[in-house]
């Protein structure tokens, strides 16, 4: 990627309704470079979308959960694919939002679903899902939940740093 490349991925991620306009006078470029810029980032995918991060608490939800999934026993890479797909599936009819479902590795399990809850119930549904799936190992199964009426946060969900870091990440390199 080339350095303006760079550039201009780091001001969108920390805000994607910047206009062209807007993002060549943020780093000092001309507007049809960073629009040649957007599009190629767009074309090659390093921009999936653009979105917005909400304040979820005022939408009504309570409580954020990391759940852990250990995967049956003896699943094929077929079984695996297949239980993705039935899982997906699921989670779209779910009555909570799913915000990332994938596989992984640590603390011994397979997947991780990060999901919004409005209340409790809501999670104890999800865990009510989880169990009609018989390729899961259900003795297996463990949740981080996080409060988010909790008035006290370290770090909400953002992706300032990332794009900080990117740049950074970006300086270092043309230092050596």
């Amino acid at each position: 990627m080339r350095e303006i490349d760079w550039k201009v991925l780091s001001e969108l991620i920390k805000n994607s309704k910047l206009s062209d306009r807007e993002l060549a006078k943020k780093i000092g470029s001309s507007q049809p470079t960073v629009t040649r810029a957007r599009k190629r980032l767009e074309k090659d995918g390093y921009v999936k979308e653009y979105t917005t991060i909400p304040d979820f608490s005022k939408l009504g939800y309570e409580l954020l959960a990391l759940t852990f999934v250990k995967l049956g026993k003896g699943l094929s890479s077929e079984g695996i694919a297949e239980a993705r797909k039935i899982a997906q599936k699921s989670l779209k009819r779910s009555p909570f939002a799913t915000i990332m479902l994938e596989r992984g590795q640590g603390l011994g399990y397979d997947e991780v679903i990060i999901s919004y809850h409005e209340n409790y119930t809501s999670y104890v549904k999800l865990r009510r899902i989880l169990r009609q799936h018989t390729f899961l190992d259900l003795s297996h199964i463990e949740t981080f939940m996080i409060s988010l009426d909790d008035k006290i946060h370290y770090r909400s969900l953002t992706f300032y740093a990332v794009a900080e870091h990117l740049l950074k990440m970006k300086q270092d390199e043309k230092k050596e």
